[in-house]
């Protein structure tokens, strides 16, 4: 009993427990001296006539000062969130000494006046103890240590002074008090027992839903972060820049949208492994976490493609989106690998260039797209000029979409001939489109769009028919090329149609040559390699097109079973100045040494034919030689050419390609 009794009387150590307590006595402890006061007075009226004054006036007027400063004291104390636990556990100390000594105080000043006065004065005195005692134990029912002092000092002297007394009544009273107050202190520790246990019950559940926040928070950060690189992903980016826009429309002021798109990412990821592909990354997300502040968002949107949301400085937009462009071109340090990238940027200002989420970012997505085709490297803002574009490609589109391919399309030929006899070795096969609607479409708008809007399989399908069927009438001495989109040459359904279209035709296949861009490799490698593969096994040839004008062109004769390379045409542009005249003679020798044939495009003026031969190239094609041509004009031009063997035997035959 002593032992839980000792217990009982210690402060608790959870700080929770000790500030839970501090808080209801902040509520109670004001109560209880407001009715120790007017008790207090009333006891001292009803014995004004019958006490000396200084008990009457002087020792309760002290008792009622004391209560008073005590209220002031816990209405103007410390608040709940601003006192400690050391703080709040000092004040229940505090608290409970002091009821003791006012308890000791009180009870003593009402057994002086109980020597006064008749049976209802005394029994006035009685009845002040008691309810003295009761309020005590329920104003100080959170504070037991304190409510049992109390009870302590007011109840033993008090039933002590009329067991002395002799008086019966009194003795009975005392006797009923102290039986009352045992119940009731027997009570309080139970419920204080109950209110320990809530409190600990909030703590936990409060605990469990803080750590449920933590997760709930972290699951969001989560969802809304690239994992490889540390940045905000797409989500965010998009849930983002639809808050801020709004922001923006409501007070009227501008935003900025971004796409960055690093260059030459894919070469370097085929070429050392995607495992140091996304450490590459990983260094590329530091740096744009390093440029991120607090008006500009840097996300990655998903494979080598960032966003970028700017908030202020918008006229400042070109030359904060090619300072970090600038950032991602410098050199790269990994596994003591030197990787040199580059960045290009395209935006969009709201309201200037849209109104909506879907508006700015594909405009910005489109200056993007222009700036890589024009000006690699750069950043670039969307304009007037892209708004006119993107009408034009919309009208190619629309015409495409509900364009009769079968009648519209056709091809013509342009010849590859030999430097030295003129003698014709093929001819490489021009896809034209005339649109019911629109009228003539350059091959490089309506290829781009076929590819985008998921057509071009059925245009390189009846382009290569018409081809093989003019090509049917063609003298069987001369070769015949086709050119491959990327997403040609990855369709394994669309290389075995072609397969069958050839084998239908009965043609020599040896006679066939498809071409590929760079950029059709870049696609999908393997994908690419399969379809390579596939063509090869039936005997055709394999070129590669436009060679020297992307970053892989020597990967890729080391890595492709090619036939033969087709020097770009920007080169013989340079052929007046020595570097150009060394970079067109190391490409010869490189194919030499490799054994595949060289074709030179572009060839407009003797000089340059002269400058070839001079260099020891033997096929080339231009305008210099014909235009391309319809299947009758073709066969009249090739009438008055020579007939003679040509001077050289080249190892495939040229070919005919779908220009784009």
């Amino acid at each position: 009993m002593l032992k839980r009794l000792g217990l009982w009387m210690r402060f608790s150590d959870e700080p929770n427990v000790v500030l839970a307590q501090y808080r209801e006595l902040k509520r109670q402890v004001p109560l209880l001296y407001a009715l120790l006061t007017v008790n207090a007075c009333a006891v001292a009226y009803t014995h004004w006539s019958v006490a000396p004054g200084w008990l009457t006036i002087g020792l309760d007027g002290l008792l009622v000062a004391v209560c008073g400063i005590r209220i002031l004291r816990w209405i103007f104390a410390e608040g709940d969130e601003a006192i400690s636990v050391e703080e709040a556990r000092r004040q229940l100390i505090r608290t409970t000494i002091l009821a003791g000594v006012l308890g000791v105080a009180f009870v003593c000043w009402s057994l002086l006046l109980d020597r006064y006065g008749g049976p209802i004065e005394r029994a006035h005195v009685a009845l002040f103890i008691a309810v003295t005692v009761i309020g005590c134990i329920f104003c100080l029912a959170n504070l037991p240590q304190a409510a049992m002092l109390v009870t302590a000092v007011v109840t033993i002297p008090y039933l002590a002074y009329y067991l002395v007394q002799g008086s019966p009544v009194f003795t009975a009273m005392a006797f009923n008090i102290a039986l009352v107050t045992a119940v009731m202190i027997r009570a309080l520790l139970n419920s204080f027992a109950g209110f320990g246990t809530l409190i600990r019950s909030k703590d936990r559940l409060a605990a469990k839903q803080a750590e449920a926040e933590r997760l709930g928070a972290e699951n969001a950060r989560l969802a809304h972060t690239d994992a490889l690189t540390g940045l905000p992903n797409r989500r965010h980016f998009f849930a983002e820049f639809d808050r801020l826009l709004a922001d923006a429309r409501r007070q009227g002021r501008q935003i900025a949208v971004g796409v960055l798109d690093l260059d030459r990412f894919k070469p370097v990821n085929d070429t050392y492994g995607h495992v140091l592909g996304d450490r590459l990354l990983m260094e590329v997300g530091q740096r744009l976490a390093e440029a991120s502040s607090d008006t500009m968002l840097l996300a990655r949107l998903g494979g080598d493609e960032f966003g970028i949301l700017l908030t202020a400085d918008i006229d400042q937009t070109c030359a904060i989106g090619q300072a970090v462009c600038d950032r991602l071109s410098r050199a790269f340090l990994i596994d003591e690998q030197r990787i040199q990238l580059g960045c290009s940027a395209g935006f969009a200002i709201f309201p200037q260039a849209g109104e909506t989420v879907h508006e700015l970012f594909d405009r910005s997505d489109y200056a993007l797209y222009h700036v890589k085709s024009t000006d690699r490297g750069r950043c670039a803002l969307f304009s007037h000029e892209h708004e006119t574009l993107i009408r034009s490609e919309r009208a190619v589109e629309s015409a495409l979409q509900t364009a009769d391919l079968e009648s519209e399309l056709h091809v013509r030929f342009q010849p590859i001939l030999c430097t030295h006899s003129g003698t014709v070795f093929g001819v490489e096969a021009l896809g034209r489109w005339t649109s019911a609607t629109i009228g003539h479409v350059s091959p490089e708008r309506f290829i781009t769009t076929a590819e985008r809007i998921g057509v071009i399989h059925a245009i390189t399908l009846i382009l290569f028919r018409k081809a093989l069927r003019d090509f049917a009438r063609m003298p069987e001495t001369i070769g015949l090329s086709f050119n491959l989109s990327a997403h040609d040459i990855v369709s394994p359904n669309t290389i075995s149609i072609l397969i069958r279209m050839v084998e239908s035709a009965g043609i020599d296949p040896k006679r066939i040559t498809f071409e590929l861009t760079e950029t059709a490799l870049l696609r999908d490698f393997d994908a690419a390699v399969r379809g390579i593969r596939a063509l090869r096994a039936l005997g055709m040839r394999i070129a590669l097109d436009d060679f020297g004008s992307g970053y892989s062109s020597l990967g890729y004769l080391r890595r492709l079973p090619l036939d033969k390379v087709k020097v770009d045409r920007s080169f013989i542009a340079d052929m007046d100045e020595a570097s150009g005249r060394n970079i067109i003679t190391a490409i010869l020798g490189l194919c030499q040494t490799l054994e595949l044939d060289c074709i030179v495009e572009g060839v407009e003026t003797e000089a340059q034919l002269r400058s070839l031969r001079d260099l020891g190239y033997r096929m080339a094609q231009g305008y210099l030689f014909a235009r391309p041509m319809d299947l009758g004009e073709f066969l009249a031009w090739m009438r008055r050419q020579p007939v003679s063997t040509p001077d050289i035997e080249p190892k495939a035959l040229p070919t005919l390609r779908v220009v784009a």
